[in-house]
Formats: C-alpha cells, sequence, structure tokens
C-alpha cells in the first residue's frame, strides 16, 4: 500500500473542460470540499473519492458524483486510487464545463486520467501503520529525548509539561519505536 504526507495539485484538460485534481492525506479531507466549492464558484463539480484504514485495519472507501451523472466520475477516480494500491487519501476534483459535452464514458475517462495526473506528480510513500507510544521524563531529559527521535526520523511528539515531568506521545511505525525505546534504556 501507499500514501503521501502532503497535498499535491495538478491540472487536466480534456475538450476545453478543466479538471483541477487535489491529492490530500485523509487528515485533512474534511471540510476541503466546501473550502473548495467557496474557491472555485463558477465551477460545476467538486467530486470526491477517498480512500482510508479504520480503527480495525479495514478499509473504508467512499465516492461522490457531485452532479455528474450516477458512477461517470467519483468511481472512476476511486478505481485508480484502488489500481495504485492507494490509502488514507482523498482525491478531491474541480471540474470547470468547456461547452462540450463528454459522455458518460469519456467523463469517465477524463477524471481518472486527472487522477492518474495527480498521482504522477505526487511524491508517493510506501504506506507503514504507525503506532503510539506514551513516556515522561524529567526536564533535564528533554534534549536528549529530542535528539534521539531527531535521529530517528520521529516527527509526530507531543509534549505537555507537567509540575514535576514532562508527559510525551509520540507517533512512528513499529521499528522505529522499538529503536527509540532500545536508545533510552541505553541513557
Amino acid at each position: 500500500m501507499h500514501t503521501v504526507q502532503e497535498a499535491f495539485v495538478a491540472n487536466y484538460e480534456v475538450k476545453r473542460s478543466k479538471f483541477i485534481t487535489h491529492l490530500v492525506p485523509i487528515e485533512q479531507f474534511d471540510g476541503l470540499q466546501e473550502r473548495l466549492k467557496e474557491q472555485h464558484p463558477k465551477a460545476n463539480h467538486v467530486v470526491y473519492a477517498l480512500r482510508y484504514l479504520n480503527e480495525f485495519d479495514q478499509i473504508v472507501e467512499n465516492s461522490s458524483d457531485d452532479g455528474e451523472p450516477k458512477g461517470g466520475a467519483g468511481v472512476p477516480s476511486l478505481n485508480v486510487l484502488r489500481g495504485e494500491d492507494m490509502i488514507n487519501v482523498a482525491i478531491l476534483t474541480v471540474r470547470y464545463f468547456g461547452g462540450i459535452k463528454l459522455g458518460v464514458g469519456g467523463m469517465a475517462r477524463a477524471y481518472a486520467s486527472a487522477v492518474k495526473e495527480v498521482l504522477n506528480q505526487a511524491n508517493i510513500v510506501k504506506y507503514e501503520k504507525e503506532f503510539s507510544y506514551e513516556f515522561d521524563s524529567s526536564y533535564s531529559d528533554i534534549q536528549k529525548r529530542e535528539y534521539i527521535l531527531n535521529k530517528l526520523g520521529i516527527t509526530k511528539v507531543e509534549r505537555e509539561f507537567l509540575a514535576n515531568r514532562v508527559a510525551w506521545v509520540i507517533q512512528a511505525n513499529e521499528k522505529k519505536l522499538n529503536q527509540f525505546k532500545e536508545e533510552i534504556c541505553k541513557r
């Protein structure tokens, strides 16, 4: 499985219809369709497709044609995500109608091509399941913990400064978490 860690945008045009496709991590999906409709008030449609893993590691999929003929926009977009084995991502495509009808088949091909275009431009990475690890440290150990986290490339870090200790929550793949635990046991 593959995913992205940042948003990407690509443009695609067919028969004067313009497609602006946004590929985003699933965490950025909520509210994005409404924001795109506000940013593009003259656009005819904002179609989406998404795939993500739920808390039981099951793939959840959804799509919307947003007024396009049923099955002619969202499902073709979703099929490209499936074919590329993408997970924890959403695709949103803004369409400006160019005056020439594409037909349902032509429209499905256009939406699929628009999704492929943004995937070609995106920095796609191998998906690795992340786990959380919670631990405490003294204030004097903050720099040591940060040094180890930076050395291992663990960037999802939350800290809470309490009266006599620092409470940490970090997220990373299993290998990095195990390396981190080994490192802090050495010190």
